[in-house]
């Protein structure tokens, strides 16, 4: 008997605990000082751990694996993560934790549901790295590709010229925003406030996409002038009681000029990820003195600022005006309003009204008009989603409106395809097949066709002969057709699959690239969690009805796709496992699920499943806490590869996770180190860390969180759900955390009946974006 499954959209809940950011730095009665912050990749939050009772159908220890049940619960922190551990130790490398005695007991400890301080690490911190010396890295490239985007942004704000488009324009002064945020909220007609704004918004003339950006050497920085920049600012950063540490991050954020806008506005050290508003507000009385106040303009800003990053960590593009407005409150800001004003005054924020145009319709029709109208929503957001959504969604509309037309003959998909610019196909793992044909067979037509995935397994699951690329590496440019003479791939049609993985900023380059007249599909599994960045691409483009929609009827085979399938519906069924496919292992609490699951990797899997502990995956609710994966990569690593940890905490042997990006976490194992850094092999690919990221990119990787799990599959894998994880349980955390198995899932089960109740009622987080808007207000009309 198997475990029903329960999936839970955990993605939002990137950065939801930001986590132990910042424990200490000079509290001695100064200044509290921000903490280094320590990109943690795809950190996910653990909650408190807390016992359960065992699910029926446990397999017994002796015939088979042992039952191993419980989903991940909480992704909370996966974007923001455990940044600074401890201010005065910004400097150090992180020792590996130690193994946990209970790993090798055959009696589990009852810890009674100690509850660990929310942890949460950033991936968007971590940047790629470049391994590969007198090219540029893959950070540079990445860096090289959002300027460019960026730039390109610019010059459609000055094209535009007017309020952003589609319900989503700026006020015309801040005193109006004010004024509008207060009436609309309490009922009154926006049309008062806001100017109309047009129904279908102008697409400006396409703008090239970049050249490749590997096939640019990169200036040799100047390092001397870099040394004293960072010297400046840690010299600024230790007048005011903070870390000196910090000072590379801090030029990093701020640029060339760190040392003086952190000395005229030392709130702006908030924008480090992982400083804390108690931190930063310690550091600017240590600098500012009597100056200094709760009302400062500079904080008010910052902490908008700041609000809306950490929005954008779980998963949104925008907030609501009130919701800001109640995160100032929170934070002692005397005057929430004021400080809405001063912020989109100063430009940190913009803002947009979702819902206009239909206020002003309605409000046109004499007495009655507008009761049937839903209220204006006002929303703030930065610059950097707001014009990426923008982007995107002219974009797409463009590749809708220029292609033409094409009768192929086949599958409902190639004819979706033949004749639309853009299409989305969803489906399980089984369905992948279905657009791998597609290509295969618009390429024996002798359309210009290439299919990509979200990372290195998914070309591996695909096989050699789909000839698929990655994302990252199609848009640096190390891999695919190359661009034409406009800067555009040199395609007719591109196939990405995984595309719940990509975020708003990730799509809107790549749409950015596609040549007018080319074709788009977009396919993937809906059911499975987000992306780690901001924006629901997928999700919101299926919820907008604007292109073509091919559901895949292939259903993933044997009882793990019955099971993923039932989940994907809000059903925890039990399943007819006759091959061990599914297992379930009680456990009464954290110490415990930690010793079944490094039983269950080492011994029984090996033994009753025939996969190997090195092909064996750990899935858990976040990286802090008592089951977290610190906690089970120190008992996995004291059972399957002990060592002193002499590599900066590795050793060779040791199984890693390397986050190279936002939502890229790939797994290998350390092969040696040197003076260039940490030695990895990756799926046979020979990959080189530099020293200097190593800390803040590289975790042991026996356990994951579901979130640096998402596009990757493994012959067997363990779920394990301490009690404490019941609380950030959700039908698509689930619904990923299982379906990552390909032959056996053994679930560490301790969160009793949270887990079905999680599958039939949590639906996940919602996300506001407003990409859905913005698309439905541009193809207004179109068929």
């Amino acid at each position: 008997m198997g475990p029903g499954a329960d999936a839970s959209a955990d993605a939002t809940q990137a950065g939801e605990a930001e986590g132990d950011a910042s424990q200490a730095a000079g509290q001695a009665g100064a200044a509290e000082a921000p903490a280094a912050a320590e990109d943690e990749a795809g950190t996910d939050t653990t909650p408190a751990d807390g016992g359960e009772q065992p699910e029926a159908g446990s397999a017994s220890e002796a015939g088979g694996p042992e039952p191993d049940a419980s989903a991940d619960a909480t992704q909370a922190g996966e974007a923001e993560g455990d940044a600074s551990q401890a201010a005065g130790q910004a400097g150090a490398a992180e020792a590996p934790a130690a193994a946990e005695d209970e790993a090798g007991t055959d009696t589990a400890p009852a810890d009674g549901g100690e509850r660990p301080e929310a942890e949460a690490g950033s991936e968007a911190g971590a940047a790629a790295d470049g391994a590969q010396e007198g090219g540029v890295s893959e950070a540079e490239a990445e860096l090289a590709a959002q300027r460019e985007l960026r730039a390109r942004i610019e010059r459609r704000k000055a094209e535009r010229g007017g309020p952003v488009a589609s319900g989503a324009g700026l006020s015309g002064t801040a005193a109006d925003l004010l004024a509008a945020v207060r009436a609309v909220e309490g009922g009154a007609p926006a049309t008062a406030y806001f100017d109309e704004a047009p129904a279908v918004p102008r697409r400006p003339d396409p703008v090239p996409a970049p050249a490749p950006v590997r096939a640019v050497a990169a200036p040799a920085p100047d390092r001397e002038a870099a040394a004293e920049t960072v010297d400046a600012v840690r010299a600024v950063l230790e007048r005011g009681g903070a870390p000196g540490a910090l000072a590379g991050q801090v030029v990093e954020v701020l640029g060339e000029a760190a040392g003086e806008r952190l000395a005229e506005d030392p709130w702006q050290l908030l924008a480090v990820p992982g400083v804390r508003p108690e931190q930063a507000d310690g550091f600017a009385r240590a600098l500012l003195g009597a100056a200094c106040g709760p009302d400062d303009e500079r904080r008010a800003a910052a902490l908008v600022g700041w609000v809306l990053e950490r929005a954008a960590l779980r998963g949104h593009t925008a907030q609501d005006a009130s919701a800001v407005r109640a995160a100032l409150a929170e934070r002692q800001v005397p005057d929430p309003d004021k400080a809405v004003q001063q912020a989109v005054e100063s430009g940190v924020a913009l803002v947009f009204q979702e819902g206009l145009e239909e206020a002003a319709e309605g409000g046109d029709d004499g007495e009655g008009a507008g009761e049937d109208v839903g209220p204006v929503t006002v929303l703030l957001g930065l610059d950097r989603y707001a014009m990426a959504e923008e982007s995107l969604a002219e974009g797409l509309a463009r590749l809708i409106r220029t292609c033409a037309p094409a009768e192929w003959e086949g599958t409902e998909l190639v004819r979706a395809a033949g004749a639309n610019g853009v299409v989305l196909h969803t489906g399980g793992e089984a369905a992948r097949a279905e657009p791998a044909a597609l290509v295969a067979g618009a390429r024996a037509r002798g359309v210009r066709a290439l299919l990509a995935v979200h990372g290195a397994d998914g070309i591996r699951r695909l096989g050699a002969g789909a000839g698929a690329v990655t994302v990252a590496s199609l848009l640096d440019g190390s891999a695919g057709p190359g661009r034409d003479e406009d800067g555009a791939f040199a395609l007719d049609l591109l196939v990405v699959l995984d595309a719940p993985q990509l975020d708003v900023e990730t799509a809107a380059v790549l749409v950015e690239s596609m040549p007018d007249g080319s074709r788009l599909v977009l396919g993937g599994d809906p059911g499975v969690l987000p992306s780690a960045g901001a924006g629901q691409v997928l999700g919101d483009l299926l919820a907008a009805r604007v292109c073509p929609q091919v559901a895949s009827r292939t259903p993933d085979p044997g009882p793990l796709g019955e099971l993923v399938s039932g989940i994907g519906i809000g059903e925890l069924n039990q399943v007819e496992a006759p091959g061990k496919e599914i297992v379930i292992v009680p456990v009464r609490d954290a110490g415990e699920a930690v010793h079944r699951a490094v039983q269950l990797v080492a011994d029984s899997v090996p033994r009753a499943i025939g996969v190997p502990a090195g092909q064996t995956q750990v899935i858990t609710v976040g990286h802090g806490g008592s089951a977290g994966t610190r906690a089970l990569n120190a008992a996995l690593k004291q059972r399957l590869n002990p060592g002193p940890g002499r590599f900066g905490g590795f050793d060779p042997g040791d199984r890693v996770a390397y986050a190279q990006g936002l939502g890229r976490t790939v797994t290998g194992t350390v092969v040696s180190a040197g003076a260039d850094g940490l030695h990895l092999d990756c799926d046979g690919t020979a990959t080189v860390v530099p020293r200097a990221r190593v800390e803040s990119a590289v975790r042991h990787g026996w356990a994951l969180t579901a979130h640096q799990a998402a596009g990757a599959r493994w012959p067997a894998v363990v779920v394990v759900l301490p009690g404490d994880a019941a609380q950030g349980l959700s039908r698509p955390w689930v619904y990923t955390a299982f379906g990552r198995g390909e032959r056996h899932v053994s679930v560490v089960h301790g969160v009793d009946q949270a887990l079905p109740r999680a599958v039939a009622e949590v639906p996940g987080e919602p996300r506001t974006t407003r990409l859905r808007g913005l698309l439905e207000g541009l193809l207004a009309g179109t068929e």
